[in-house]
């Protein structure tokens, strides 16, 4: 149970310290709302792997091709307006005005969004943590229960640091917040452009 316990915390830090869509879009939202707004999208992987993880393990390894060229197409698309709302905020950022236009709960909700117009998760899924899961289950049901518990604890541990950490560095000043807040939205656009991409490529 042990041996399943850390591999799934040491995936989960592996992937939860990754620059990815979902880590910039919560960047940007701790940057433009603050972070007791943002801190609750760091349960978005919870909320999003479940019908994720539902699909993987009834349909392991035989998610058509098709099914990720399309996701990949429309989440580039999602992340470029996400990009575009970023530029709009840095464009018209005041510095004294308190952003909380949207609450945690909706932050969240976008958040889990993102996550399951990533790829990411289903890849992950299909050939890592699912066989994983798949193998300790059938040995012994708290392999499963210790994979993914160790995995999800730690990757909101990971995330909600991630909001932490840029929620100080805002406190640095106005210009290093707008400066963070155009850098997100460039990484937000190239994400999108990349997922776009991967997408149309495939289908060349």
């Amino acid at each position: 149970m042990i041996n399943y316990l850390i591999f799934g915390i040491t995936y989960a830090f592996a992937a939860g310290v990754q620059p990815g869509p979902l880590q910039t879009y919560l960047i940007s939202q701790t940057l433009k709302k603050g972070w007791r707004s943002t801190l609750p999208a760091a349960f978005a992987p919870v909320v999003s792997d479940l019908p994720i993880v539902l699909l993987i393990l009834l349909l392991l390894s035989s998610v058509p091709t098709s099914f990720v060229i399309v996701l990949r197409i429309i989440g580039g698309l999602f992340l470029l307006y996400l990009g575009y709302k970023a530029f709009k905020s840095w464009k018209d950022y005041d510095p004294e005005e308190v952003i909380a236009q949207n609450s945690g709960k909706q932050t969240l909700f976008s958040a889990a969004f993102v996550n399951i117009l990533n790829p990411n998760p289903y890849l992950g899924w299909s050939l890592i943590m699912g066989p994983m899961f798949l193998q300790g289950w059938r040995i012994a049901p708290m392999n499963g229960f210790a994979l993914i518990i160790g995995f999800y604890i730690t990757i909101i541990i990971v995330l909600a640091a991630t909001i932490i950490l840029f929620a100080f560095a805002k406190k640095l000043g106005p210009k290093v917040s707008k400066v963070l807040l155009g850098f997100s939205s460039l990484v937000l656009i190239a994400f999108g452009f990349y997922q776009l991409w991967m997408g149309i490529n495939s289908l060349i």
